[in-house]
């Protein structure tokens, strides 16, 4: 269609303004061919006569369904006036700072850090279309490196813009990129090495400027090499026309490079003192900007950044302190004074401090260089003449030594750079990233904004020639007919420059002369190029400046400076003396060393595009101008030999405002960068390009329903196209894309529009005619209700009269009784019925009740005598086998008790013996008091003599009684003295006896607690003898007393003689009362003597038979090894008591007692011993049944097993063999040393000895030959002890000669059993043969069980964790053994083959997810079986006897814990990497609603994708994934709880994915993608509930994805929709919030975009909240994952083996 019939009525257009620079304005009147006005209507509301040319009407304004695309391309009107209506919603309405234009990546700066730089996006772009997520400089780069990679060709980022614009960030984002996408596995950390470059060559290159804070003063093109697997290995970095005027020079409010002030700012610190600094406004060459400070910036944190850079690659602290020595000696020779001398010369002080420092700093004299800063040297042909210099000269002439300085460290430090990132092996490919200044010009423009221009022209060509390829070759890829595209061609101005005789040449030519000025050079300018090359101007109010038309825009240079920075000379002196150094680095920048060849020209193999002239003069290559035309020159063979990829950086105001929009500001650069060309070369030929399957989803609206049903859908979109746009030629069917001319995808959006509003309009119309109708049909019958009762009242009015109710009265009376008599009469009826019915139903429920019962009855009595029969069985097989029991245990109870006898039998014949030794004592005690009483009669006989002699001396000395009365007093007081002496030894004595006595009734109570009740008779006894030493103590304290009377009596004898003698014939009589006391006692000791002799016989006799009874059966020395030296010192404590005669008769007594009742217990004890006997042989006789069955058994065991060894059959029937074999040998073993318990001492000792030897068997079957002779000794040594149980049942045998007859089978039984014992014994030999085979056989279970299994074989028809139930049995069969190096070996061996099996299948699902579930079994298994009770409570009874009973294994359960997180990590990274390419396209592209498709056209950037295309991904391809995970972990039997934690992972991965892809990608935040992505939300939730996993809480992980599909469908537009939106939107952060709001994107122009004013009312509500400021959802996150226990129902003894997991080599024990 013609393009003036587009100018209708409501369609809008684009007018210029002098503000905004083009502003909108809708058309009011259809515009007719040939109207000079065009009626138009502003957004002000106010009306506009706007005159019109036919040939060049307004631009007109795109639909708001086109407005804020990605791609500029993509807008069916392409113009200036739309590129910027286009980045001003994205960049100022919607925060998106990127935008495609074509193959360039549009980069507005918006001074603001913005959240969309982190590692979580770099993974989000990494692997994707460049068209798939929203343009970024992450996306750029991604499809630069996918290039390389996939093309193995070089590839070029180009990063341009003005200063101020975002290059230097841009490039050092992309350079970031390629060093996280692309980290080697290597320590040389390459990567950081090369990011680390930025800070330095930003520290010595970048300053403040008016317009940017960190401006770039230099190019710099930096190579990042790759391998062959596309990997970095190092970069080389390439730089231009660095600006070395700044270091002498700076305007206002701008500052030097940042190096200097960083350097200032730690001039305080100990290591920078020697160069003597001070604050940046002491200095000259940095305070000339006024402001040495950049808020925010910390200079002297930024030095130490810089410090570490340096030490980062690898740069030394000497290397950077002579970098530092040579910055701080540019400083001081900036502040180095010059004076006059007249007008003619100049001078400086020798002793000037700054001139010292700076010669001191550079190893100088100083009087040289202040000599040459102010002369300088002439030579001619014929002399060299010295010229004094004035004081400006000399200040250029130093300020040129400061360049000249700072440009060779500049220099240095970019090789010194190239050399840390310098790499061993071979380049395969490169990415190059040049960041380089774009099209500059101010209002006082000079050589170095001339340079800039003329490489920004050259780049310029090289775009435009690449934007021209790139069309051709997508005509040519589509098959669309190539016409010739008439595109700016900028080779005229790049001639004028640099052609031969251009404005460069000129300029070479001009310095050469000794006397060129800038003023002779501008002349030939004007007099080569005025009024005879178009691109070439004078002013006309100067003769100083000149203008070039530049592809961008007319920029004026001022010729001022051209010569001198073209020169860049420093005087030959200065030279010599730096030259002549004694600071080495500063000495080698002068040498005259020749040019290195640049390392790109060994990697590289380029051509020209274009032949340029190369001058040939060595003077000309020096200049500025030349060395930067053959760096430019070498620049465009880089680029060319690449692929190229495009950034444009735009700076969107001057004030650095964040998200400010300055038009003017904005065209200027569009203009100046290319982005315009870009656009009006593709609107020259076809824009709008759709693929089929985008163009039939969006127009199927247009399509009739005879289109629609045509299977080929490219057919119908050709058809679709002929029917609405005659004009051929206004689009071209290619393979796989339609491409329509400027305009016709808005004037097929206008015919959809308008077929949407007709839709509409139509559904209007029969809706409203619908609600009419309702509203109508219910009003009419609303009416006739009304009316009927209306009517109906009016009729009962006129109706009722009294004849009327009476009669009415009447006839309900006889209703009423008619009705009860018909009804009673029913009633009776039914009532006679219903009796008749239950009495028959009663009688039948009766008599079928009663044979029930009778049934009953007899099968009562049928279970009573079943069950009596049955319990009487029971009864007895539990009788016999309870009386097994108690024989055993009485047998073994009276065994205990005999020898609890015996031991105190043995400690009574002790006791006894140690009291005959009391005894012996106590009778030679009583031999002492014999000869004591032998003393006394002496002493009587004494006194009997004496008191003859006294009668005699009376009778014949009568005369001599005074004399003899003297006599007798003093043989009065001798007696006295005697009877004192006497009378205190026997008081010494009984006080003596007294203790004695004392201490052995103390001694006796406690040999009594320690003897039985039988000795309680002692104590009394005891007693009884006190009492009797007591009276006898009394009675001799008498007689003391008398004998006291007596000598007082003979004292009065004094008195007379008849009273002497009175008194002497009472002494008489007191005489013989002591001779008859003295023949009692006498007759006393012999009573006595003769008792203790019949006792000594008596107890003699008794202790010869008790001695001779015990020793029969004891040894002596065994009993008195038992007794203790504390009991043999408390038996001889009492030894020296004369008085424990009668206590020891006494304890005889006791004793006899007590041995005759013991006596009498031991002969009941032996009948009943003889009974037991007999039962015993009554239960010998059952065990020899017991015996023979067990031999069968035994027999039939060897035949089977000799069976199985020969056929080799599989493992699960030697597993049970291995299990019988083990109960019949433990049963065996048991049975065993039962009997030989029976058998006395000698028949346990040999069972013990016998398991010892076979506990050492069992260790010593591991080892090999020398063990087996071992074994051999061993069965030798078992013979012989066999030998000496039959010797030993020889001598139980003649021990039980006097024994009954019972006694002798006994005897009989016990030899059988012997010989029996004998054959059991090989019988277990040949068992622990077998055993041994298959402990060989074991220790390669775990190794084949781990290598050799294949998930797929072994989860059929299986229990779960079969292989972990099948390790747990050999490891409990090693605890059975009590082997620790078998089960270190077996649990080592098993853990490194799980961890060998996982390690060579680290990619396999279904083997990570079999020994995932394995492991977990395992690990279970251990704890159910470790015996610890909080492990145990879930055990069956036989379970607990599974437990193991010898080994700890808790430090494995650690490790096998560890080894299953470890499985589970990569076994969710395995499940993440299988399902995330599916998320994306299932989840956010596929339409799970037909219908409300959402496509939009996408410009150039878009996916590539055709109409057959099956390999795309639905929702189902998500759940048939899920599916499948979820299913084979449920086949290799993981455990629920784990499955669930698994689920749950990959759901947090799906809800994350998705809504990252949402954040990028702000083509799918519209109101229908929400309604899609809630309905693929729900087909998860009905997943989960199909496989009950409502519990995972999976489904919480979906929140965020959930919220974010009900913001993009919610209102949004008042204030109550934005605080819903706050209160609901918890799940979500504020900066996702505020993406989502700022991306949302109407589909139709029915929909509404998201005014700025609701979205900063949202962003008010959200400023209270503290969440993260992430944009991001961290993908890798993982959730703890915990091991449940889940004891395992299944018992070891009934699992089998399978045949397929070829085992056979095991044998069930």
């Amino acid at each position: 269609m013609a393009v003036a019939e587009l100018y209708t009525q409501y369609n809008r257009v684009w007018i210029p303004d002098p503000e905004e620079v083009w502003k909108s304005a809708e058309i009011a009147k259809d515009y007719r061919v040939g109207d000079k006005i065009l009626r138009l209507l502003l957004e002000d509301g106010t009306e506009l006569d706007y005159s019109v040319n036919p040939e060049s009407l307004p631009p007109l304004r795109n639909p708001d369904i086109l407005v804020g695309e990605n791609d500029l391309t993509a807008l069916s009107y392409l113009h200036e006036p739309a590129v910027l209506h286009n980045l001003r919603i994205r960049f100022a309405e919607s925060k998106l700072i990127y935008t495609y234009s074509g193959i360039i990546l549009v980069a507005m700066n918006p001074y603001k850090q913005l959240p969309i730089y982190g590692d979580a996006i770099i993974h989000a772009y990494s692997g994707q279309n460049m068209g798939d997520m929203d343009p970024h400089i992450f996306a750029v780069a991604e499809e630069a490196y996918k290039q390389m990679a996939r093309n193995n060709r070089n590839q070029s980022i180009i990063v341009s813009g003005e200063s101020g614009a975002g290059k230097t960030v841009s490039a050092r984002y992309a350079m970031r990129y390629f060093a996280t996408v692309s980290k080697s596995g290597s320590n040389t950390h390459v990567e950081d090495k090369v990011l680390a470059s930025n800070p330095i060559t930003e520290a010595v290159g970048n300053a403040k400027t008016t317009r940017n804070d960190n401006s770039s003063r230099f190019g710099k093109y930096t190579e990042i090499s790759f391998d062959e697997r596309n990997q970095i290995i190092g970069a080389n970095m390439r730089t231009y026309l660095l600006e070395k005027s700044r270091v002498v020079f700076q305007s206002e409010n701008e500052r030097n490079y940042h190096i200097f002030y960083q350097l200032c700012a730690s001039a305080q610190q100990s290591e920078f003192k020697h160069l003597k600094l001070g604050s940046a406004e002491e200095f000259n060459y940095t305070r000339m900007g006024g402001n040495t400070v950049i808020e925010g910036v910390n200079d002297q944190a930024e030095m130490v950044e810089t410090q570490k850079t340096f030490t980062l690659l690898g740069f030394k602290e000497d290397f950077q302190m002579d970098v530092f020595k040579i910055l701080a000696a540019i400083l001081h020779l900036g502040n180095v004074q010059i004076a006059a001398v007249g007008s003619e010369r100049s001078s400086i002080r020798e002793d000037d401090r700054h001139l010292e420092v700076f010669c001191e700093l550079l190893g100088l004299e100083s009087g040289r260089v202040a000599q040459w800063l102010c002369n300088r040297r002439i030579v001619t042909s014929f002399e060299t003449v010295v010229k004094p210099m004035t004081r400006p000269q000399a200040a250029h002439a130093r300020d040129a030594l400061a360049k000249k300085i700072y440009a060779h460290l500049f220099h240095f430090i970019v090789e010194s750079i190239n050399q840390a990132l310098q790499f061993s092996g071979k380049q395969h490919t490169f990415i190059g990233v040049l960041d380089i200044y774009g099209f500059e010009t101010f209002d006082v423009n000079s050589f170095e904004q001339f340079c800039i221009n003329y490489a920004n022209e050259k780049l310029q060509q090289q775009f435009n020639m690449h934007v021209f390829k790139l069309e051709q070759e997508e005509y040519m890829k589509e098959d669309i007919p190539w016409t010739l595209i008439d595109f700016y061609d900028n080779q005229p101005v790049i001639d004028l420059i640099e052609a031969k005789m251009g404005i460069l040449e000129l300029l070479d030519e001009e310095c050469l002369l000794p006397h060129g000025t800038d003023e002779n050079w501008l002349q030939k300018l004007y007099n080569n190029f005025v009024n005879k090359n178009p691109l070439f101007e004078k002013p006309r109010m100067s003769n100083t400046s000149f203008v070039i038309q530049h592809f961008a825009d007319k920029v004026e240079y001022k010729c001022e400076g051209f010569l001198e920075k073209n020169r860049d000379t420093v005087y030959d002196m200065l030279v010599e003396i730096l030259r002549a150094s004694k600071f080495h680095l500063c000495a080698s920048f002068f040498q005259e060393n020749q040019v290195p060849p640049s390392p790109f020209g060994s990697m590289i193999t380029v051509k020209s595009a274009k032949q340029v002239i190369k001058p040939n003069s060595k003077h000309f290559r020096t200049t500025v101008g030349s060395k930067f035309r053959s760096s430019l020159y070498l620049l465009m063979e880089t680029l060319n030999a690449t692929t190229p990829h495009y950034v444009r950086c735009i700076k969107p105001n001057d004030e650095k405002l964040p998200f400010e929009f300055d038009s003017k500001r904005i065209v200027q650069q569009l203009r100046a960068c290319g982005v315009l060309e870009t656009i009006r070369i593709s609107a020259q030929s076809y824009p709008s390009r759709w693929t089929y399957i985008e163009f039939y989803s969006r127009y199927s609206i247009l399509m009739t329903k005879q289109e629609l049903s045509f299977s080929d859908k490219k057919e119908v979109c050709k058809a679709v196209l002929h029917r609405f746009i005659q004009d051929s030629n206004q689009y071209q069917f290619g393979k796989t894309k339609i491409f329509f001319r400027a305009g016709q995808v808005a004037y097929l959006e206008k015919l959809r529009l308008d077929k949407l509003r007709q839709s509409c309009v139509m559904i209007q119309k029969h809706i409203r005619g619908w609600l009419q109708r309702k509203k109508f049909l219910r009003e009419r019958q609303a009416a006739l209700i009304i009316q009927q009762y209306f009517r109906g009242q009016q009729t009962v009015r006129k109706a009722i009269t009294a004849m009327a109710l009476k009669e009415a009265w009447a006839a309900i009376i006889i209703q009423k009784h008619c009705r009860g008599y018909l009804v009673r009469s029913l009633y009776q009826l039914i009532r006679m019925a219903t009796i008749t019915i239950q009495a028959y139903t009663r009688g039948f429920l009766a008599r079928r009740r009663y044979r029930k019962m009778l049934e009953e009855h007899k099968a009562v009595i049928l279970q009573k005598y079943a069950r009596a029969w049955l319990a009487r069985r029971r009864f007895q097989s539990i009788r016999r086998f309870v009386l097994n029991i108690q024989l055993t245990y009485r047998v073994q109870r009276l065994q205990k008790k005999l020898e609890d006898q015996n031991k105190e039998n043995h400690g009574l014949v002790e006791k006894l013996t140690s009291l005959a030794a009391l005894r012996a004592g106590d009778v030679e005690k009583i031999q002492k008091l014999e000869t004591e009483l032998e003393r006394a009669a002496t002493h009587r006989q004494h006194y009997e003599e004496r008191g003859k002699r006294y009668r005699d001396a009376v009778e014949e000395k009568l005369a001599k009684l005074q004399k003899h009365n003297s006599e007798l007093e003093t043989e009065k007081e001798k007696i006295q003295l005697k009877l004192q002496e006497k009378t205190e030894e026997l008081k010494e004595k009984m006080d003596n006896l007294t203790k004695q006595l004392f201490d052995d009734v103390r001694k006796e109570e406690q040999q009594r607690t320690l003897l039985e009740k039988s000795f309680e008779l002692k104590t009394q006894d005891y007693e009884k003898q006190i009492q009797s030493l007591k009276e006898e103590i009394k009675a001799l304290k008498d007689e003391k007393m008398q004998l006291r009377h007596l000598v007082e009596e003979g004292r009065v004898t004094s008195d007379g003689l008849k009273a002497e003698v009175a008194r002497l014939s009472s002494q008489a009589k007191t005489i013989s009362e002591f001779e008859k006391e003295i023949e009692l006692l006498q007759a006393q000791k012999i009573d006595v003597e003769k008792h203790v002799q019949s006792q000594k016989r008596e107890m003699r006799e008794k202790m010869s038979e008790i001695t001779k009874q015990l020793l029969e059966s004891y040894d002596v020395e065994d009993v008195r090894s038992r007794l203790s030296v504390e009991d043999l010192e408390h038996l001889n404590e009492d030894g020296e008591l004369w008085f424990a005669y009668e206590g020891l008769k006494k304890a005889t007594r006791v004793l006899e007692s007590h041995f005759q009742s013991q006596k009498d217990c031991y002969e009941k004890e032996i009948e009943a011993l003889n009974f037991k006997v007999v039962h015993l042989s009554q239960e010998i006789n059952h065990l020899q049944k017991l015996f023979r069955e067990e031999n069968d058994v035994n027999e039939s065991i060897r035949h089977e097993v000799t069976r199985l060894t020969s056929e080799n059959m599989m493992i699960p029937d030697f597993k049970q063999q291995i299990s019988e074999l083990e109960k019949q040998k433990q049963d065996l073993e048991i049975r065993l040393n039962e009997q030989a318990e029976k058998m006395k001492g000698k028949l346990e000792e040999l069972s013990n000895q016998l398991n010892r030897s076979q506990e050492e068997e069992g260790t010593q079957r591991k080892a090999i030959e020398a063990q087996n002779e071992i074994h051999t000794k061993e069965k030798e040594k078992l013979i012989d002890k066999i030998q000496e149980m039959q010797e030993a049942s020889e001598h139980l045998k003649k021990q039980f000669e006097t024994e009954s007859e019972v006694k002798s089978n006994f005897r009989q039984e016990a030899s059988r059993l012997t010989l029996e014992n004998r054959d059991l014994e090989e019988e277990l030999d040949m068992k622990d043969r077998v055993i041994k085979k298959l402990q060989d056989q074991v220790k390669m279970l775990s190794k084949t069980a781990g290598k050799d299994l294949k998930p797929r074989g072994v989860v059929v028809n299986m229990i779960p964790g079969l292989p972990a139930h099948i390790l747990f049995m050999c490891v409990r069969y090693a605890d059975s053994l009590n082997d620790a190096n078998m089960l270190k070996s077996l649990m080592n061996s098993t853990i490194n083959g799980i961890k060998q099996v996982v390690k060579e299948h680290l990619e396999d699902f279904e083997m990570l997810s079999f020994w995932l579930s394995n492991t977990c079994h395992f690990l279970n298994c251990l704890k159910q079986y470790s015996g610890e009770e909080e492990f145990m409570k879930h055990n069956s009874p036989q379970q607990n006897k599974n437990c193991l009973n010898n080994f700890d294994l808790s430090e494995y359960r650690q490790i096998l814990s560890d080894v299953a997180i470890r499985i589970y990590h990569q076994f969710i990274i395995i499940m993440e990497n299988n399902i995330q390419p599916i998320i994306v396209p299932g989840m956010l592209e596929y339409e799970s609603l037909q219908g409300i498709s959402g496509l939009k056209p996408t410009g150039l950037r878009k996916r590539s994708s055709s109409i057959d295309d099956t390999d795309t991904y639905t929702m189902t391809s998500v759940l048939q994934q899920l599916s499948y995970f979820y299913s084979t972990m449920c086949q290799n039997g993981l455990d629920p709880e784990l499955a669930r934690q698994a689920v749950k992972q990959l759901f947090f991965l799906i809800g994350a994915v998705t809504l990252n892809s949402l954040f990028l990608r702000k083509d799918m935040c519209s109101c229908r993608k929400g309604m899609q992505i809630r309905c693929n939300i729900s087909y998860l939730e009905e997943w989960l509930k199909d496989k009950n996993l409502q519990n995972s809480l999976a489904k919480e992980t979906l929140e965020p994805l959930s919220q974010a599909a009900w913001l993009l469908q919610v209102k949004k537009t008042t204030d109550s929709d934005a605080k819903e939106i706050y209160e609901r939107c918890t799940s979500l952060s504020a900066v996702q919030i505020m993406k989502i709001l700022n991306s949302y994107t109407p589909i139709d122009d029915f929909e509404k975009r998201v005014t700025p004013s609701f979205v900063r009312k949202v962003q008010a509500l959200l400023s209270s909240r503290e969440d993260s400021s992430q944009l991001m959802l961290d993908t890798k996150y993982l959730f703890q994952v915990t091991f449940p226990f889940t004891p395992s129902p299944h018992a070891l003894e009934m699992i089998q083996i399978p045949s397929s997991f070829k085992l056979g080599f095991l044998n069930r024990l």
